[in-house]
């Protein structure tokens, strides 16, 4: 465990005891005699302890497990689920055919720039308190349909107005999580 995530979870606690102290779970007012510490205190190391946490892994290059692509029952398209983590997912030239991704309070990384790409191909996601970050090529063009409760999709690639480029369809459902597309 990093030294950051210790002293996050260490300022967790300490908003949490002040917070169980207000309601009479536990009695320590010897430690808050002043009267700014009954709201401000608690608030402020809930907040800073979660931000050093989430930091942490932010600055983490090593935060993304490089997985093989994970093939479907049908040969062909990939089918990538997870859990509580991040895994990064990276075509190196083979050709690409569609995909399922489900993030589950983790995060997925697609890199499809040297995918090959030879007709109109879909993914469709799912997230519920995770996120998804598509790298697509800019030979495509990116239709997007989404529905989300608290999250949204974020279309950031390049549109092509060549009429015969292929397009990624993305379908996309967000429950407090969300999705963002890029060149």
């Amino acid at each position: 465990m990093k030294p950051r995530t210790i002293i996050g979870i260490v300022l967790i606690v300490a908003g949490a005891w002040k917070l169980a102290n207000m309601w009479g779970i536990i009695e320590n007012d010897w430690l808050w005699r002043q009267p700014w510490t009954t709201y401000i205190a608690p608030a402020a190391l809930i907040y800073v302890g979660a931000l050093v946490i989430v930091n942490s892994y932010r600055r983490d290059p090593d935060q993304w497990l490089q997985r093989p692509l994970p093939i479907g029952e049908d040969g062909k398209r990939i089918c990538c689920s997870v859990h509580y983590g991040g895994d990064e997912y990276i075509y190196r030239g083979e050709p690409f055919q569609g995909a399922r991704l489900d993030a589950f309070c983790g995060g997925i990384r697609m890199d499809l720039r040297n995918a090959t790409i030879t007709e109109d191909e879909e993914i469709e996601i799912h997230t519920f308190c995770g996120g998804v970050e598509l790298i697509v090529p800019q030979t495509v063009n990116v239709v997007v349909k989404s529905r989300s409760f608290i999250g949204g999709v974020g279309n950031h690639a390049s549109r092509i107005v060549d009429k015969d480029a292929h397009c990624l369809h993305i379908i996309a459902d967000n429950f407090i999580g969300g999705v963002d597309i890029k060149n």
